[in-house]
């Protein structure tokens, strides 16, 4: 069982925990598969979703994973709240804690910020991406894909090309899959590479072949224009044709390799229409696996909260 009462990061969650949220999402993701939507575990609990960064995907994924477990469920645009007025963000939590929220989901531009307001407040915080520091649940989401595909993620490869520098998902998951046995391989631009980042377990490689040559899971991340400054690649074109991965390049992996990518996708750039698309492709069922993982993950920590607060 989880020994937290928050969600910040896979940097410090054991291999034993991240087993169990595993298993409970897949239980929770067959429920959802057969049509089930309606559950009791945090009837009479109340989470607040807090962005301050624009979210599709994550954002909805936590209110429909709050609501299915029977949550109430606010939702708050930092544009749209006291804090375009000032007010700071442990001001902010100090508030939502007088409120009596259960839940605080936060993501937010800066690295560290959930860890500080997980200090501040009295509810449980669950980090939706902190900068360029961790998005926990998004590599969660992606090992249960992986997962229900190979029915382990020991002994796998996984290849993530992208921007590895300004991801928050890369280093998730290299920090979740290395603790469960996989193997990591990395290849971007060298402006796009984070430094030290092999001294964390990930193996470099020197071309996008090497990087997929028997990969069981080909990873691709978005390119993060708005977290960069120019000139880390010459151009979107150039940046496609000797990083991207299309139908060919796909051919290095494992004929059973899966197609995954945390999206939103620019198509084209980090993988052709033809990949995302391919049969291969896991890109849709990571949006089901997600709801399911943010459901463990609420169910597991509310049962902490009820064990020890």
């Amino acid at each position: 069982m989880l020994k937290r009462k928050d969600m910040l990061g896979l940097i410090d969650t054991s291999a034993e925990e991240i087993d169990e949220i595993l298993t409970l999402a897949a239980a929770m993701k067959a429920k959802l598969r057969a049509g089930e939507k309606k559950f009791d575990d945090l009837a009479g609990k109340t989470c607040t979703v807090l962005f301050y960064e624009n979210s599709t995907r994550t954002r909805t994924s936590f209110e429909q994973a709050a609501k299915y477990l029977g949550a109430t469920t606010v939702n708050i645009a930092a544009a749209t709240s006291s804090v375009a007025k000032g007010e700071t963000l442990v001001d902010t939590g100090k508030t939502l804690d007088a409120q009596r929220n259960d839940f605080i989901v936060m993501r937010h531009p800066m690295g560290g910020a959930p860890y500080l307001l997980a200090k501040t407040v009295k509810a449980s915080v669950l980090n939706a991406g902190d900068g360029m520091n961790e998005h926990p649940s998004q590599a969660l989401l992606d090992m249960l894909t992986m997962r229900e595909e190979f029915g382990t993620l020991r002994g796998l490869k996984v290849a993530i090309l992208g921007d590895i520098k300004h991801s928050r998902v890369a280093k998730s998951n290299l920090f979740g899959l290395k603790k469960m046995g996989a193997e990591v391989t990395m290849f971007a631009p060298e402006t796009l590479i984070p430094k030290d980042v092999d001294k964390l377990g990930a193996k470099l490689c020197v071309s996008r072949e090497e990087a997929l040559d028997g990969a069981d899971v080909v990873m691709g991340l978005r390119i993060q224009l708005e977290r960069q400054q120019a000139g880390n690649f010459p151009s979107l074109g150039e940046y496609a044709a000797f990083y991207g991965v299309d139908e060919k390049t796909l051919g290095y992996a494992k004929p059973n390799a899966i197609v995954l990518h945390p999206g939103p996708v620019n198509r084209g750039v980090e993988l052709t229409s033809g990949v995302i698309d391919h049969e291969r492709s896991r890109i849709e069922e990571q949006v089901l696996s997600g709801v399911a993982v943010r459901m463990a993950l609420m169910k597991l920590l509310n049962e902490y909260r009820e064990r020890n607060c």
